[in-house]
Parts: structure tokens; sequence; C-alpha cells
């Protein structure tokens, strides 16, 4: 395959994962908002409202190490009609669920739904196999730009729809049904892309064991930092929805936070991955770690509704510094060939943290405090040493590059 050829199949896998992006991705934002809400209604004990979205995670953890290699061995349309397929049957089940006021179907409705979200994670990998280094930062920002539009369309879908039948929220979980099974037919339109394979002139070195490649500290650090910006980005929007309500606005508010919050998170990646390539990984990673910590702390200041957005919003600029700079950071580190030992690995621990922290988030929310003001302030107090773990990771890796380059 000639580099030009090589390069307009990247260009066009990207321009379909930035619409898949926009149209699926459309249902997490309202999935995070409905969550905690709809399971606090459900749920016996309010320490457990959060349990539905911790199932979603717990989904996408435990899909990762199995959907990675299923697209290693059969392409990534394989993996991503699959994630569709489990995101509609996931939705169908909670929409019976609320019907019926089952808690306990609601959790495995969550859990298929998080089979969706665990494919989605992997579009930004795939807009890396055809793209070359130059253009692989690029290509991961311009997906995850896709969500720009999806922040958009969700929250206010759901606006829309969510008091259409006598059961609230019932239409929206129908809504998110229709996008699964219509949004699968874009990745007919991926080109698919090949590990490159040995043969005499040009052999290919075989995949590095996952304990090799944990010995490289780019990988380690680039997964660290992955786990904590997503972590502490879920453990705040998670109870956001709570905190909002509880704290005397509407679940329209809440809404509008989210959607606020979802823009932040992808109108960055515009500029992301040029920041990247100019930068480097570690000085951006770094700058989202600086901005998480400054949102925790707008969140420690107060409860008015203009701290929620100010919070969220550095909140979702901090998590796509953080989580875009660690993605670059883990893709520039192996090879080809060994996406689908490294890729899922890494995906099981961001989104076995990410569980825990969803877990935490309502435990904290509704059972660390008094009223809804204290578990708030709970949640941002617990962002404090996951930062302090993944700020330390990163300075050891540049103080050991730096030391390497002075060698």
């Amino acid at each position: 395959m000639t580099p030009q050829t090589q390069h307009k199949n990247a260009v066009r896998n990207v321009a379909v994962l930035i619409a898949a992006q926009a149209i699926l991705g459309s249902q997490l934002p309202m999935l995070f908002v409905m969550g905690g809400l709809v399971g606090n209604s459900l749920a016996s004990n309010p320490c457990l409202a959060t349990l539905p979205i911790s199932l979603i995670m717990f989904g996408s953890m435990t899909t990762a190490p199995w959907i990675s290699p299923l697209m290693q061995r059969h392409g990534r349309r394989a993996g991503f009609i699959v994630g569709a397929l489990g995101g509609a049957s996931g939705a169908a089940v909670a929409a019976f669920a609320l019907y019926t006021g089952s808690f306990a179907l609601l959790l495995v409705g969550s859990y298929l739904s998080g089979i969706y979200f665990s494919a989605q994670g992997f579009y930004r990998f795939a807009a890396t196999d055809a793209a070359s280094p130059a253009f692989r930062p690029k290509a991961i920002s311009f997906v995850m730009a896709g969500g720009l539009l999806s922040a958009v369309v969700g929250p206010q879908l759901n606006n829309a729809v969510m008091d259409l039948f006598v059961v609230p929220f019932l239409a929206s979980y129908l809504v998110i049904v229709a996008l699964n099974l219509c949004g699968l037919f874009l990745f007919f339109g991926l080109k698919r892309t090949y590990a490159a394979e040995p043969d005499a002139a040009h052999p290919v070195a075989p995949p590095r064991s996952r304990k090799e490649l944990l010995a490289i500290p780019q990988v380690t650090v680039a997964i660290i930092c992955a786990m904590v910006a997503y972590a502490l980005m879920n453990l705040v929007m998670t109870s956001t929805p709570l905190a909002v309500v509880g704290c005397g606005f509407t679940a329209r508010d809440a809404n509008d936070i989210v959607s606020a919050h979802v823009l932040a998170m992808f109108i960055p990646s515009f500029f992301t991955g040029h920041l990247i390539a100019r930068f480097g990984a570690e000085r951006i990673i770094a700058t989202g770690l600086v901005i998480l910590a400054v949102s925790g702390g707008i969140g420690l200041s107060g409860v008015a509704l203009g701290n929620f957005y100010v919070a969220l919003t550095l909140l979702g600029i901090g998590w796509n510094f953080g989580f875009i700079g660690a993605t670059t950071m883990l893709t520039s580190a192996h090879a080809p060939n060994e996406r689908g030992v490294i890729q899922g690995f890494n995906d099981a621990l961001v989104f076995g943290c990410v569980t825990l922290a969803s877990l935490a988030s309502g435990g904290l929310m509704n059972c660390a405090g008094g009223d809804a003001v204290e578990g708030w302030n709970a949640v941002n107090m617990a962002m404090i040493p996951f930062l302090t773990l993944a700020g330390g990771a990163l300075i050891w890796l540049m103080l050991g590059n730096r030391k390497a380059r002075q060698a």
C-alpha cells in the first residue's frame, strides 16, 4: 500500500469515526444524566443511586479485554457493530426496567450499555491504525472532536423527550435504542487496516508480551494518567446531577450543566492534537492535570449554579488534555501488531478505575455528609490523592527522559 493510499484511508476512517462519535455518542450524556436520577428513584438505598453508571463502567471494563483482540482478528468494523448492538439491547432492557420499576433489570441494561461504551473507547485507537506518526495525534483529536455534536444533541434530546410518557425518561431510553440501530450502518464505511505481516524482505518482530510492554516507562505512565483523568472526570460528573438537584436546582439545570461539561470535553479536541504535536504529550497531560485540580477547587468554593458550570467546564477541558495526551503517548510506544495486547489492557484498567470512581461517587455524594453540600465537597476532595499520583508519575517520566537526552 502506497503512503498516499494509506493516508487517504486514514482520512476516510477518521471521517466515519467522527460521525459515529457524534451520532452514537449522543447516548452517553443522556445515560449519565439519567443513570443517577433513575437509580435514585428505583434503588431502595440512596447510596446505590449511581450504581447504574457503575455497571456501565463495569461492562466497559469487562468488555475491553475481549473486544480488542476481536478487532485485531476481524477488524474494527466487527467490534464497533457489536458495541452498537450492545448499546441498543442495553437501552431496551433499561426501558423495560423503568416501565416495570425493577432496579435489578436497570443494572442489567446498564451493563449491556457498557459494551457500547467500551467499543466507543476504541474509536480513538482506530483513528491511528492507518495514520502516519505526524497525523496520529491530530487523528485522535479530530475523532474526539466528533463528540462536540453529541454534547449538544444528547442533553437537548433528553430534555425534549424525557417527559414524553407518563414514566419519566422511558422515551429517552427508546431514543437510545434507535440511535444505536441506525448508527451501526456508519461502520460499513470503514476501510479495514491490517497489522504488518512478516516477510523475507521486511521482517517484523513478534509482538511483545504485556509484561514487556508495561516495563516501558512511557506505557506505564500513559496508562496511569489515562486512568486518573478518566476516573476523576467520571467521579465528579456522575454525582453532578444529584448535587445540582440536591442543592435546589432542577433536572433541566443538570442537563444543561452536563451539556456544558461535554462541550468542554470535546471543543478543545480541535486543537489538542496540534498542541501535542508542538509541545509534546507530557506537557499537555500536565496541563490537563492542573486544570482538573482547579476544577476541584471551584467545586469546593460554593454550590451556586455558576460554580457548577465553571467546575464542570474545567473538568471537561482537563479530561480532554489528560486523556488525549495519554492516548497519544500510548499509541506512540507500541507497534501496530501489539495493539490487541496493550490497548484492551489499557482500557480494562482505565474503565476498572472509572467503575470504582462511579461507585465511590454515589457513596460520597449521598452518604459522606449530612446534606448535598457536604457530599459534593467530599467528591471534590477525593480528587487530591489521585492527581498527586498522576502528577508524580509524569514528573518521574519527564525527569527520566531528560536524563536520557543528556546521556
